[in-house]
């Protein structure tokens, strides 16, 4: 296997420092796959938590139109090194220096915080769109106003959409709606909140299982932040043999007769080296895949691939002695409860906080400090990438500040990890992306998975069944990709729990 980068894990790694770990962009494990599930929990086996409710030693996950329970086994204990633990899911929009539920929730705490004035628009704009919606759905724009409405579209997903990709949501495909939020709205977010309380607990079957994807109320998450997945995966693979290449980025990919026959890469000493091989899985953007082949690729393809674009991440991470009263904590560090918390404040480049004593405890060194993950988003080469970490650092300190979180009296440490091609994008040439994807399909020897391999906004579960539909195929000596195109297509892979 061939490693870019010293790291295993790519986005789902975890990033140490001075002992506290950094989960990149947040990782909930949960899915709708009985298969991934399985995976995830030979590798780190469930442990039984504290954090899990008194008396439900197991954990009831319902999805597909099933139900099944996750027990915790007898060997395994939170005080074990690799295991998984059950988290609870808490995300919440933090507006107009109020937290609100995320999604937002049609009750009586959500209309004083809002006004009733204001909320009395947002259900009359949300009306208007039910009864006249946007066809043909073309823009990312069209889909969220035809689900939410446009006054709710632009006070809570414009701004933050655009924030996140640098780009007007009116020249963002439609597709990444489709791929991220699906089939979530309003009016699945009122059922939700209806009937929560007629939920059972334990073994019993709840009528208010969550049914979304943004819905999701518990989900597993290993002890040490994501990396500990793909740290035990490549010690077992090991074992067994299997040969792991670090800091060896692909400089080229050479074909002929129709099929990819090698790949060279380059060492941080400038050495380079050759590897041949029957099949290929890659992982690598797509971008990047095309621009690398050896001969090069014919003029239409070439052209898609170098208009394909990406948005880049940066998490600032800052150590607190304790965030301020006025946060709504709890607590003598008046911690928040959230994992996620949303910005939607004007004013601050910050686009999300992850709080990381809330994914796992473990996530920090010293439990009496409060472990934030700052989130910009950017684009490799511009003002915030190319800031100094000292600077991003301030810059960091200054907006908790401003957002009424955090005093820099109370700020202890911090770090800054940049993070390139976090996200594809769906706009530049990705119009024509399926033309690309036809051109690369035809190498019967090549399988792109995976995000960036197959430019598609994944989540980390769909990126695996993507991989292992590619082995099936491989092991089948099928050249038919059709199976791992199909992945996140449709709701067959909604991440749902109760």
């Amino acid at each position: 296997m061939l490693e870019a980068t010293r790291n295993i894990g790519g986005l789902s790694q975890s990033i140490e420092y001075k002992g506290n770990r950094i989960d990149i962009g947040g990782h909930r494990f949960f899915s709708k796959s009985d298969w991934v599930m399985d995976w995830w929990t030979r590798m780190l086996p469930l442990a039984a938590s504290a954090s899990q409710d008194a008396g439900d030693k197991d954990l009831l996950l319902a999805y597909q139109g099933k139900q099944r329970t996750l027990g915790a086994t007898a060997e395994a204990s939170e005080a074990d090194a690799r295991v998984m633990l059950v988290r609870k899911r808490l995300s919440r929009i933090y507006f107009d220096g109020k937290f609100f539920d995320y999604p937002l929730k049609a009750n009586v705490e959500t209309v004083l915080k809002l006004g009733l004035w204001r909320c009395v628009r947002f259900g009359t704009s949300y009306v208007w769109a039910m009864l006249f919606p946007r066809r043909p759905e073309r823009s990312l724009e069209d889909f969220f106003i035809n689900r939410f409405g446009r006054l709710l579209y632009l006070q809570f997903f414009k701004e933050y959409t655009e924030k996140v990709w640098g780009t007007p949501c009116d020249q963002i495909s439609a597709e990444w709606g489709a791929q991220r939020v699906k089939s979530l709205s309003i009016a699945k977010a009122l059922l939700h909140a209806v009937l929560k309380p007629f939920r059972g607990h334990g073994r019993g079957q709840g009528l208010g299982a969550a049914q979304q994807t943004s819905l999701i109320e518990r989900f597993l998450y290993p002890k040490y932040g994501p990396g500990l997945m793909w740290e035990t995966v490549v010690e077992k693979l090991r074992a067994r043999g299997l040969h792991f290449e670090f800091e060896a980025p692909v400089a080229q990919i050479e074909h002929g007769d129709g099929r990819i026959r090698a790949v060279r890469v380059r060492s941080p000493d400038g050495a380079e080296r050759r590897f041949e091989a029957d099949s290929f899985i890659s992982t690598m953007p797509v971008r990047e895949l095309v621009l690398g082949l050896a001969p090069a690729a014919p003029q239409a393809p070439g052209e898609i691939a170098a208009g394909l674009e990406y948005r880049d991440f940066i998490t600032v991470g800052l150590l607190y002695r304790r965030l301020m009263p006025t946060s709504g904590g709890s607590g003598p560090m008046n911690i928040v409860p959230d994992n996620w918390i949303y910005i939607q404040e004007s004013g601050v480049k910050v686009g999300r906080l992850q709080i990381f004593n809330n994914w796992s405890p473990y996530l920090v060194r010293d439990p009496e400090t409060v472990w934030i993950g700052m989130e910009y988003f950017c684009r490799e080469g511009d003002e915030l990438w190319s800031m100094p970490d000292a600077e991003l650092q301030k810059l960091g300190v200054a907006e908790m500040r401003r957002l009424n979180l955090a005093e820099p009296a109370d700020h202890l440490d911090g770090v800054v990890i940049r993070m390139p091609k976090a996200y594809p994008g769906y706009y530049g040439t990705y119009g024509r992306f399926d033309e690309l994807r036809g051109y690369l399909d035809a190498f019967p020897n090549l399988f792109l998975v995976g995000r960036n391999g197959m430019h598609r906004y994944n989540n980390q579960d769909h990126s695996m069944l993507s991989a292992k539909k590619a082995v099936e195929a491989i092991v089948a000596g099928s050249s038919d990709k059709s199976a791992i195109w199909g992945v996140n297509i449709d709701d067959e892979y909604h991440e749902e729990t109760r």
